[in-house]
């Protein structure tokens, strides 16, 4: 299969600072360019639909330990939250653009509330499988959410991407933070704040119907009435006509992408097979690599990494958990968020020395060797900014390269890897969270075995 490559000029995205084609006068008008000629709703819509999508399964996964306590493996968890959303992004891609995106967005908003509220209202000492069958449910929507709205970015351009990725990340700051704030600060019960984020997706809906212009959409069921549109490849340092790539309305790129399609002989699965083998070495593999490190941390790892509370700014051991969530989540959304001013063409260093912070955190649980908690919590942040720029500079790489008639199923076939990653890391911590613990306790640190369920 060739490949259509594009230069970063030619892609509306900026490039890395000191390569060829990077200048001052380039940067200066791509800026000038972006507020003023960027459709602000569309902006608007894919950072909520991003926001929405993950900010449930974040909240989940920064109340594992109140949901589960510590006799049980916080990868439990991990795993019910991550293994129907990966299910959902491995076979969905080949038949659920026969689904409206309409529809769809109705059913992700519904599955996830119903599933909040189960996992909400059932009772503390009640069923741990109640509860993860409602996490199950919000995870079954965020997958199949997140593939459609990566594929509807297709319909609305890059900057549909770099706001998705902003939302993808603001969820991670605002699901993290707004669980410690109201558990921690505010004095919320734990079934409280779960009850009230089950009341979230409702700005999904909001988001779609009323903010989102529907128009590309519509235009993109006409598409045989358009004519392909000519990709610029001329010269990288032609700031004007990448000024006005990065300006192209939604429509028109909508336009384009989907005449482009309509041309596509193979369509079929076998076609679409082939296509997924193509995305693997350079995409897939490193997006996998970088969760199955991050995740391994977070679920396996970080329940482990416990100090004197006289050491720490903490009252009480359960504390750790969620703070170490929040700045794991504030490194991913500033990462995410970069995506229109820092570009990363190179994925796998990212995903290779995501897999060394997981090494070093080991080795501290093991041996305990980091003097203070202050200098974990950098490294937490650390792999925040690994994880998200890996992740939104994966998909951005397969805006730039990949020809616009595969595109839109490359960017959902994609994010199975991300789901793949989560998933064995979740059967990796649920051992290695024990096995961390145990080890802890037999050399006179027992804190792991001190934090109750909320």
């Amino acid at each position: 299969m060739s490949q259509a490559v594009r230069s970063p000029a030619s892609s509306g995205l900026l490039p890395m600072p000191g390569s060829p084609s990077a200048s001052w006068a380039l940067y200066r008008a791509r800026l000038a360019s972006l507020v003023p000629n960027a459709d602000v709703s569309v902006l608007i819509a894919f950072w909520l639909f991003g926001l929405i999508n993950n900010v449930l399964y974040v909240i989940i996964l920064s109340a594992a330990q109140d949901l589960v306590g510590s006799s049980i493996p916080k990868g439990l968890v991990l795993v019910a939250d991550v293994l129907p959303s990966f299910v959902t992004k491995l076979i969905a891609p080949y038949f659920i653009h026969r689904v409206p995106y309409s529809v769809r967005v109705v059913v992700f908003a519904a599955t996830s509330s119903i599933g909040m509220f189960l996992v909400a209202l059932t009772p503390s000492g009640g069923s741990i499988g109640a509860r993860m069958a409602g996490v199950m449910l919000a995870s079954l929507s965020s997958g199949a959410g997140e593939l459609s709205f990566l594929g509807l970015t297709h319909y609305y351009g890059h900057m549909s991407l770099a706001a998705w990725g902003s939302g993808t990340g603001a969820a991670g700051l605002l699901g993290a933070g707004l669980y410690v704030l109201l558990t921690d600060w505010l004095g919320f019960s734990v079934r409280d704040s779960l009850l009230a984020s089950a009341f979230l997706p409702v700005v999904m809906l909001v988001s779609f119907f009323l903010i989102l212009p529907r128009r590309p959409l519509r235009e993109a069921a006409k598409a045989r009435e358009y004519e392909p549109l000519q990709e610029d490849e001329e010269g990288e340092g032609n700031v004007n006509s990448t000024s006005n790539l990065l300006a192209l309305d939604s429509a028109a790129t909508a336009a384009a992408a989907v005449s482009s399609s309509a041309g596509e002989p193979s369509s079929g699965i076998g076609a679409q097979l082939r296509r997924a083998r193509s995305l693997v070495v350079p995409y897939m593999l490193p997006l996998f690599l970088v969760y199955l490190a991050e995740y391994t941390i977070n679920q396996g790892v970080s329940p482990t990494l416990l100090f004197p509370l006289e050491s720490s700014p903490f009252d009480e051991l359960r504390d750790f958990y969620p703070m170490y969530g929040f700045l794991y989540q504030l490194g991913v959304f500033i990462s995410r968020s970069s995506i229109a001013f820092i570009r990363i063409r190179h994925l796998y260093p990212g995903s290779l020395l995501q897999v060394a912070n997981l090494a070093l955190l080991t080795l501290h649980s093991l041996f305990n060797f980091i003097p203070n908690v202050y200098i974990v919590f950098f490294v937490i942040f650390w792999e925040g900014l690994l994880g998200g720029g890996v992740y939104v500079n994966t998909f951005a790489e397969i805006m730039e390269n990949v020809p616009y008639s595969e595109r839109e199923f490359s960017l959902g076939a994609t994010s199975v890897s991300d789901g793949a990653g989560i998933c064995l890391a979740g059967f990796m911590s649920m051992a290695l969270e024990v096995g961390l613990c145990n080890y802890q306790v037999k050399h006179g640190r027992d804190w792991c075995k001190k934090i109750k369920a909320g």
